[in-house]
């Protein structure tokens, strides 16, 4: 095994330990404010995540889920509406249509870029559609152009679910700033995370932020006074005090995350494996670096025999868990076979690039034992990507 520590697919506790300081002094603040709901702390870091992501309003809310929940029932959304989305993303993503009332419509994905696939989104299209909630995956965002187009062609509604792509860009904007609404999540293991739960929304519309205002709060428009049905979810005071201190290091961070992704990109160009695409115009921001190998759970194994942890995300598509096996749908044979052969790698801003050499270099030792160099097919004719064009810069 050498002299290598074990190696986490993730380390959420290594950007803590690195800004400690700054967090500790923030808490400090929010602990001597006497301010600890909905105070100058959650105001602060709204205004500058809203400016961090272009658009004029942020809402800070408990988490992800709540993002989503809440941004469609801002937009009017009611029981008995569609709302189309993939079976390839979290249970939150459809929990949180669920809540609002909706009703999930899942369609397929891009076996390129694992996002929303626009051709089957308009196929999915019914008169009782309202909107489209497209994934940022992995941190590569979806093809905004085209579901912009067709949402605008329809009438409808698109909520960006940002939980995985803080920062991202489509087309020189970041994801977030396209749709009616965009919704992140700020979980410890996010690009932007907390030490403990927290979301947001942004958006454009006055109207969509006032909205918002209340549904957090019970639907308050005055304090004790519903004036709709709300809820509770507010952001914590000290989560938005931590974030605020984060925040002022994402660039950083991304820039690093990419760094390591383009290092992975050049040490697996000979490995069996199928490394990320990036389409044109973007550029992700890696929350997860996802390779897809035909025999992921054997190459899985073997690395976590050698102190390499991995991740799968998702190892079963939504529409196939006991919960949602009645979840509408059309044909989704890219998402079953691509949950059968993602595989996340080690990626997070304070990995060293030693270990990630190291994590290349027992991939490419599982090609060897396996000898797969004379037998794997080519590139090129590997699972799914025979049917669609890879869209490299």
């Amino acid at each position: 095994m050498g002299d290598f520590p074990q190696i986490n697919q993730c380390d959420p506790r290594a950007g803590v330990l690195r800004d400690r300081p700054e967090i500790e002094a923030a808490i400090s603040a929010v602990l001597e404010s006497g301010e600890y709901i909905l105070g100058r702390s959650v105001r602060a870091f709204e205004s500058a995540f809203a400016r961090f992501i272009g658009v004029p309003y942020a809402v800070g809310v408990a988490n992800g889920t709540d993002a989503i929940h809440l941004a469609l029932r801002a937009l009017g959304i009611v029981p008995g509406d569609e709302v189309i989305t993939v079976s390839h993303t979290a249970v939150a993503t459809v929990a949180a249509i669920e809540m609002a009332g909706a009703t999930p419509v899942l369609v397929d994905i891009d076996p390129d870029t694992y996002t929303i696939d626009p051709a089957r989104v308009e196929g999915a299209i019914s008169p009782r559609t309202r909107a489209i909630v497209p994934v940022h995956l992995y941190g590569q965002p979806a093809d905004l152009r085209a579901l912009q187009a067709m949402a605008h062609r329809y009438g409808i509604a698109i909520v960006e679910d940002c939980a995985q792509a803080h920062g991202a860009l489509y087309r020189g904007r970041r994801v977030g700033a396209y749709g009616a609404a965009g919704c992140f999540s700020f979980y410890p293991t996010k690009n932007l995370g907390g030490i403990g739960d927290g979301g947001m929304v942004v958006t454009g519309r006055a109207e969509v932020y006032e909205r918002l205002l209340q549904l957090r709060q019970y639907g308050w428009k005055e304090r004790f006074v519903s004036v709709s049905k709300g809820m509770n979810s507010r952001l914590d005071e000290l989560q938005a005090a931590i974030l605020l201190v984060r925040l002022a290091k994402l660039d950083e961070d991304t820039e690093r995350r990419i760094t390591i992704a383009e290092a992975y990109d050049r040490l697996l160009q000979s490995a069996s494996v199928i490394t990320p695409t990036v389409a044109q115009e973007t550029r992700p921001v890696y929350h997860l670096y996802v390779i897809r190998h035909p025999q992921r759970d054997a190459l899985r194994r073997w690395l976590q025999d050698h102190r390499i942890g991995t991740g799968v995300h998702y190892p079963v598509p939504i529409h196939l868990q006991q919960a949602y096996r009645s979840t509408r749908r059309g044909p989704l044979p890219v998402t079953e076979r691509t949950a059968d052969e993602v595989l996340s790698l080690p990626l997070y801003p304070d990995l060293s690039m030693s270990l990630v050499e190291h994590v290349a270099q027992q991939i490419k030792a599982f090609d060897s034992l396996q000898d797969q160099r004379s037998t794997r097919p080519a590139r090129s004719s590997l699972p799914t990507r025979n049917a669609y064009p890879a869209r490299k810069h």
